[in-house]
């Protein structure tokens, strides 16, 4: 069955929101965990204006299941925090300085250097790799020679689409996955991957290991509640 990794950075945005600390992000990375989740995601950026680095190393001490730090890696107090934390999986993301979220994937060929000789940093020391990537065969085909362990698929495209033409806009991320799979990838998910829509993408990527997902859980479970809204984005993956 598909992982469930729920990205808790909007507890932490509410939080620093008004000082304090209420929401407490870290009684919320455990309880996610108990309600279900088969992971935390958490992607700190320089301004620390969500997660700050100071979770990261806290969130740590209380995993139960699988932790995964998102960032860009060309940020070198990101690089430290990882090699210093040892999450589980890290998944390397192109931000640009400033950006609100992520947006696009690695330009697998373009940047294929510099990606091997990252990952490789972090695969000495025993963490999984993941990139994140559009549904693209040549940046797939690219991700490949890079050493990744797995990619992540960039969904929003899929999302955007999904309302008017849910099989075009299932399409193009089942054949990347399809040729991630068969070059020996694992595959990872995720960006605006709700309730509506995660039933149809999971079942149309049988390949699919895990969803990071945090916004659309985190805004759902404001009316159901966390862990009915956990259990209700398990239920989607289930088929």
């Amino acid at each position: 069955m598909t992982k469930l990794s729920v990205n808790i950075n909007k507890i932490a945005t509410l939080r620093n929101s008004r000082g304090g600390n209420n929401p407490d992000v870290i009684k919320a990375a455990i309880d996610v965990q108990k309600f279900g989740a088969d992971g935390v995601t958490v992607h700190p950026r320089p301004d620390e204006r969500h997660i700050r680095y100071s979770d990261v190393r806290e969130i740590k001490k209380i995993i139960t299941t699988e932790f995964n730090i998102e960032g860009n890696c060309r940020e070198q107090k990101f690089v430290d925090l990882v090699l210093e934390v040892q999450p589980d999986q890290v998944t390397l993301v192109p931000d640009e300085l400033g950006q609100i979220t992520s947006d696009h994937g690695w330009d697998t060929v373009k940047h294929k250097d510099y990606l091997i000789e990252m990952i490789s940093v972090f695969k000495k020391a025993g963490i999984r790799t993941s990139i994140f990537c559009d549904p693209v065969e040549a940046m797939i085909i690219g991700a490949a020679k890079t050493g990744t362990d797995r990619i992540e698929l960039y969904t929003e495209g899929y999302a955007r689409e999904f309302s008017t033409n849910r099989e075009k806009a299932v399409r193009p991320y089942a054949t990347a996955a399809a040729t991630a799979h068969s070059l020996g990838l694992g595959i990872n998910a995720g960006h605006d991957l709700d309730m509506h829509n995660l039933g149809w993408f999971s079942k149309h990527i049988p390949e699919l290991k895990e969803v990071s997902i945090g916004h659309a859980l985190i805004c759902d479970a404001l009316y159901l509640g966390l862990e009915n809204a956990i259990q209700l984005y398990k239920r989607q993956l289930l088929h």
